[in-house]
């Protein structure tokens, strides 16, 4: 299925269902996706490999100092700025210095804004990575399922993955934890892979209870995906998921 890529830096602003007015800075290439996960239902398309050249760190400060000036002089309201973009944000060298970098520009330009980043944590183990997500607003980590076959099947690591580390580490996280999961449907090798079942559920309000999250967003794709296969899972039933997710105590966003 059709798939696309952002082809720039800075992009935007949009109008994010997740995120009101959002504008997109992306610290990967523009001309393939770069990550750690290979998402079956990623709108970025499948995974190219984590050993490519990024764009310099120095080109993408350049590149949001300018476009966030022009935004402001041109009085475009900015309601979050997200790092998302290409693959996975956090593989960039520099993503800690860029953080900081977005900070200043932030407080400058667009005081009243926050700053969001599409993580799916599997480089919280990283000092530098999780300093910086611990300065942002809006840290969104990823957990579609709680049962490792499911997330394996569905995120597809691209790197040595210890699920167990993987979940402690978003437990251990000091920072605000908003976590962020994606209900589908999808055929693997003539299996059904459902994410929405009662075991899968249970074994993911169990999970939910050891985080203690500020907030869980739960959605369904919209767009595109890259596994034909892949099936949206109706907003009435995110709903009653979310209900549940309400009565263990957790507050929820549905999208």
């Amino acid at each position: 299925m059709a798939t696309f890529l952002f082809d720039d830096i800075v992009f935007g602003p949009v109008n994010s269902r997740r995120l009101g007015n959002s504008l997109g800075i992306n610290l990967l290439p523009v001309d393939s996706k770069v990550c750690t996960f290979n998402c079956v239902y990623c709108e970025c398309g499948w995974t190219q490999g984590i050993n490519t050249e990024l764009p310099a760190g120095s080109e993408i400060k350049q590149r949001m100092h300018n476009e966030f000036k022009r935004l402001h002089e041109n009085h475009v309201p900015v309601d979050v700025i997200t790092f998302a973009g290409n693959g996975e944000p956090t593989l960039h060298p520099d993503f800690d210095l860029i953080i900081d970098h977005t900070i200043k520009l932030r407080n400058d330009f667009f005081p009243a804004a926050k700053i969001a980043v599409l993580t799916n944590a599997t480089l919280l183990h990283k000092q530098a990575v999780n300093d910086a997500l611990q300065k942002v607003e809006m840290p969104l980590l990823k957990l579609d399922s709680a049962i490792e076959s499911t997330a394996r099947a569905m995120n597809q690591p691209q790197i040595t993955f210890d699920f167990q580390r993987h979940l402690e580490n978003i437990r251990n996280f000091a920072g605000k934890r908003i976590i962020q999961t994606m209900f589908v449907r999808f055929q693997k090798q003539g299996v059904l892979i459902d994410n929405t079942t009662e075991e899968e559920l249970s074994a993911w309000l169990q999970e939910l209870d050891r985080i203690h999250p500020d907030l869980v967003m739960i959605y369904s794709i919209a767009r595109d995906t890259p596994d034909s296969t892949v099936k949206a899972v109706p907003k009435s039933e995110l709903k009653k998921i979310a209900a549940r997710a309400e009565v263990s105590g957790h507050k929820t966003q549905v999208n």
